[in-house]
């Protein structure tokens, strides 16, 4: 069953918006936690899952 273009318009945005939220997580864990191990973990998975990034869902 084919996916619609609608869906697919939904879906990246739905990704966009997550990995906006890992990057801000990300450089929030660097500056106020000083933690810069996870901060720098959050911000490459965000980079990855945003548009452009690694698609788990297309080969």
């Amino acid at each position: 069953m084919p996916i619609s273009q609608g869906h697919g318009e939904y879906m990246a945005t739905l990704l966009w918006l997550i990995a906006v939220v890992l990057v801000i997580a990300g450089i929030y864990v660097i500056v106020a936690r000083r933690d810069i191990l996870w901060g720098i973990v959050l911000i490459i998975v965000g980079l990855l899952v945003g548009p452009g990034g690694v698609s788990i869902f297309h080969p």
